[in-house]
């Protein structure tokens, strides 16, 4: 487990998996999924505890963020809209010009083989995206 921060605050995976405990539903439950899908379609990826209580995943980026509300988990991308969705997963925030999201309501299942391309294809445009940086 990682150590502690400089702000003596627990590591954010901890963080992640007391959110996870907390909800104790099928929030928690889907939650829990997706976070497995995430750290297999990158084994990289960085978890974060952003914004007071959001768990977040980065890899040269933000990739997506992981929020429960009472009635859905809002996987939100935050490149979402620069990304081709051929599953048509993305179901929220359609109308903006960066970010898109995955609402799961309770019952509801996330095809795992789209949800990893996905997530493949989020830390891929964030790789790009630092390449280009670091040109010049």
């Amino acid at each position: 487990m990682a150590p502690s921060s400089p702000s003596g605050d627990p590591p954010a995976s901890e963080l992640i998996d007391r959110r996870i405990a907390e909800l104790g539903d099928w929030r928690g439950e889907t939650l829990r999924r997706v976070r497995e899908l995430i750290r297999r379609a990158d084994p990289e990826v960085v978890e974060e505890w952003k914004w007071r209580g959001t768990p977040t995943w980065s890899h040269d980026g933000i990739v997506c963020t992981g929020e429960s509300y009472r009635d859905k988990v809002k996987l939100t991308f935050a490149k979402g809209a620069a990304l081709d969705d051929p599953a048509g997963l993305f179901n929220a925030s359609l109308d903006g010009n960066v970010r898109r999201a995955i609402d799961i309501g309770e019952g509801d299942e996330l095809d795992a083989a789209a949800f990893t391309e996905l997530i493949r294809a989020a830390v891929a445009l964030n790789a790009a995206g630092r390449a280009g940086r670091g040109r010049g």
